[in-house]
């Protein structure tokens, strides 16, 4: 008997509990997609696939699919490569799989983010476990997990000979005259499939609302020698970017076994980052990810292997160039992985799974030395020489179906991190040190033990009341464990601010150095939600879900000589700081509701949605503020289906952030609201989209957009300006 596939989806955000789009399991395992459907853990939901569909258009960075949903909010970056962040946890806080691998960013800003190495185009599943992760799909993270998946393989059915279908799209935005297309197709027999998908999108520098430089936010008058550089009107600079993206897919299938090869490409050109005094001006992807999948009398195997190599280099765009000489910072990141994972079915109650996964991640970012410069001149600067985070897991997860109203789940992962870097050297030893002599800042950390093992535990307790078809109750304890990234632990110069100050993954303009004597975090979540809903999966729907969590040795900035370093005096206006454990604890809730309205008039079906999130973040050690919180934010739509129209108008009020991290110098943001109007039509093979986002131009800073420093000369607390607006088309024709 062929293998069957289970699609699971989720309801959309304003709603999220999962439902089953599908569902043709073969008899002997339909127990475990009753499993994969009542999945329990409080906040987790994903988009459906209409949704996903109707916000391709609107953007081209993958992460903003996720923009409003319950509990995620965005630290800007790039315009592919923003990071989404869950609880107020962002950046390496939270997994991110895409089709199955967990791909790390390889730069000292972390401008590739995992998410972007996937176009919206090609995202067939988007899911996220917020804070409460099922061991199986956790590890390595305390702020969830994000699952991003492309389609899976298609075939033929029986007797129909071959499958040949496709579609193509194009989309412009006018604002930053953002112009792009896609492209997918298909080819396939019963047994065996064959899928190319491709994408491109090249945007200029986008525009705020109104005119953010003349009303003083950008300092005036233009400095000599920039005139033809400084940015006028409303322009937001270095937020410019173009990427390609290229995927080949493969499937076999036999019996009840699927294979699956998928090949992938990116190249970005360029991508200028708005609070980076760097810009990306390369970055080559290439993926291998090979999955297996097999049905058995007693349940499922899966198995992946993959690798990731990416060539990553930063420089200047034009509104930040300060010299003709630049500053040249490559990076080289390999990034490997396998995982061997099993659902046992032990009774019509109890369902085992039980796995291994390992990765080895090396990396080196080394910055080539630039002619006729004193502080640049003579070798390499090697920031972190041949970087090695080596992660190996275990874990075990045992749920149970105790009745119609009960649902439970136990699971346990432990986890062993291994961490080296080599040797370093400045860029001349009159300036950064002799890294021979251990009395020098170089020569201390080629010194130091820098070989590090951390011990990790996970542990999850979830449970699903469910009384009767309109009310669910979620509860969950989980210990979640992290360690630090090779910059975290290995960046090394403090007696450079130039150098420190292009060690920044946090968009805030200050300079950073690591230290090698960090300790994993561990973060204990405490959440529950109720749900007040109807039998109808469609039908009203009522959400709250709180959470509390403590996080031991949390890594937070610090003064550098609190730690013990000594480090220069830092730009004007910015800081110098290094990193520290300290304790943390983070509390909020999220609310979601969904109203059906007006269903069956004569004018269509109208859905009422809101989300409405709200986190709290300290750090308990010295009483500040946690960095890049969102503030009080909720999101209001009201859609209309009629016949093959799909129109909704949005509104997005975020309230002012006034709760800033002292330590780092964090900048207030005002409250706004935003209006956004969206409109799709589809007809046999055609779709048709067109939007307004921010319909009324309003100005507004992004609360986690961090300091704009998208152009020469740089002023301190200028905040990201959000985007004015922006009138989209797409077009999307099916073959």
């Amino acid at each position: 008997m062929p293998l069957k596939k289970i699609v699971t989806c989720l309801a959309l955000a304003s709603a999220p509990t999962v439902y089953a789009t599908e569902s043709t399991e073969l008899p002997e395992i339909s127990i475990t997609a009753k499993r994969l459907r009542a999945f329990p853990a409080p906040g987790n939901f994903g988009l459906d696939t209409n949704r996903l569909v109707r916000l391709r258009s609107n953007t081209s960075d993958t992460a903003m699919m996720l923009d409003g949903q319950p509990g995620v909010s965005l630290n800007g970056a790039g315009g592919v490569s923003s990071l989404p962040a869950i609880h107020g946890m962002a950046d390496d806080r939270v997994r991110v799989k895409v089709d199955g691998m967990d791909l790390i960013s390889a730069c000292a800003n972390h401008m590739n983010s995992p998410l972007s190495y996937i176009d919206p185009a090609n995202v067939a599943s988007l899911k996220v476990f917020a804070g409460i992760t099922p061991v199986s799909i956790g590890g390595d993270s305390i702020g969830g997990t994000i699952q991003v998946d492309s389609s899976a393989p298609e075939f033929a059915q029986a007797g129909e000979g071959m499958l040949l279908k496709g579609q193509a799209g194009t989309f412009y935005r006018s604002n930053g005259r953002a112009q792009g297309g896609n492209i997918s197709a298909t080819m396939a027999g019963e047994d065996f499939s064959m899928r190319y998908t491709g994408s491109t999108v090249r945007a200029n520098n986008y525009t705020a609302g109104g005119n953010f430089h003349a009303a003083g936010v950008s300092p005036a008058p233009v400095p000599a020698g920039l005139a033809g550089v400084y940015l006028a009107g409303n322009e937001v600079g270095s937020s410019k970017y173009q990427a390609d993206n290229n995927a080949l897919d493969f499937g076999l299938r036999r019996d009840n076994h699927l294979f699956e090869l998928k090949l992938g490409s990116q190249n970005i050109p360029y991508q200028g980052f708005a609070n980076q005094r760097m810009d990306m001006l390369k970055n080559d992807s290439q993926q291998i990810n090979f999955n297996y999948t097999g049905q058995y009398g007693w349940g499922t195997l899966l198995a992946r292997a993959y690798n990731e190599h990416t060539r990553h280099y930063m420089n200047f765009l034009q509104e930040k160039q300060q010299t003709a000489l630049g500053m040249p910072m490559d990076t080289n990141g390999q990034n490997s992985g396998f995982l061997l994972k099993g659902e046992v079915i032990l009774s019509e109650r109890d369902i085992l799974r039980m796995g291994a996964e390992y990765q080895r991640y090396r990396m080196s970012d080394w910055w080539s030395p630039v002619a006729a410069s004193g502080m640049m001149g003579g070798g390499i600067f090697q920031n972190i020489n041949n970087g090695q985070r080596d992660r190996l897991g275990l874990f075990g997860e045992w749920e149970a179906r105790w009745n119609q109203q009960w649902l439970s789940q136990l699971g346990l992962r432990t986890e062993s991190v291994k961490m080296n870097a080599g040797a370093v050297q400045g860029y001349n030893t009159l300036m950064y040190g002799n890294p021979l002599l251990p009395a020098s800042i170089p020569g201390a950390f080629n010194a130091a033990n820098r070989q590090t093992a951390d011990s990790n535990l996970d542990v999850t307790a979830l449970t699903r009341y469910t009384p009767d078809e309109r009310k669910t109750f979620e509860f969950g304890f989980a210990q979640k464990t992290r360690s630090p990234n090779l910059y975290e632990r290995f960046a090394w110069s403090s007696n450079n601010a130039m150098v420190m100050s292009m060690n920044n993954w946090f968009g805030d303009g200050n300079g950073y150095v690591g230290n090698l004597n960090l300790k994993p975090e561990v973060a204990r979540t405490v959440s529950g939600s109720f749900s007040l809903h109807d039998a109808d999966v469609n039908g009203f729907e009522v959400k709250i879900a709180p959470y509390y969590t403590h996080v031991q040795n949390y890594i937070d900035a610090v003064t550098c000589a609190s730690v013990g370093k000594i480090c220069p005096a830092p730009n004007p206006g910015f800081l110098n700081l290094s990193l520290a454990n300290q304790s943390a604890r983070l509390y909020g809730a999220d609310v979601s509701t969904r109203v059906p309205m007006l269903q069956g008039s004569g004018y269509g079906d109208f859905d009422f949605t809101g989300v409405l999130s709200y986190v709290n973040g300290r750090n308990l050690t010295t009483g500040d503020n946690l960095y890049h919180i969102m503030p009080l934010n909720t999101k209001l739509a009201v859609e209309q289906h009629r016949g093959n129209w799909t129109n909704s108008v949005e509104a997005k009020l975020v309230s002012a952030r006034t709760q800033v991290q002292a330590v780092r110098n964090e900048l207030r943001s005002g409250g706004y609201s935003l209006l956004n109007l969206r409109s799709s039509y589809e007809w046999k093979q055609l779709r048709f989209d067109v939007g307004i986002e921010n319909l009324l131009n309003r100005f507004y800073v992004d609360p986690l957009g961090g300091s704009y420093l998208g152009q020469r000369p740089v002023i301190a607390g200028i905040g990201v300006p959000g985007m004015g607006r922006s009138i989209n088309f797409g077009v999307t024709v099916k073959f």
